[in-house]
């Protein structure tokens, strides 16, 4: 990733916490208090028509790293 796309989303970001202020504050407080190795994440997604689409991972070590490197940009 470039430094001109870095900042890009950077600004993105802050703008997405802005439309969404409790969504932010949620995924700390997962990524410090709940998720550990083994924990499992729940997705669902409900599109406008009532579509639903779900999914579940359980987290392994080697995600933990991720998120950890991610958490760090």
């Amino acid at each position: 990733m470039n430094l001109s796309s870095l900042l890009q989303f950077r600004d993105e970001w802050a703008h997405f916490k802005a439309r969404h202020p409790k969504f932010s504050p949620f995924l700390k407080a997962a990524y410090t208090r709940a998720l550990r190795e083994d924990s499992v994440i729940s997705l669902k997604v409900t599109a406008p028509d009532g579509t639903e689409v779900a999914s579940n991972l359980k987290v392994k070590k080697e995600d933990l790293e991720l998120l950890s490197r991610i958490m760090n940009i």
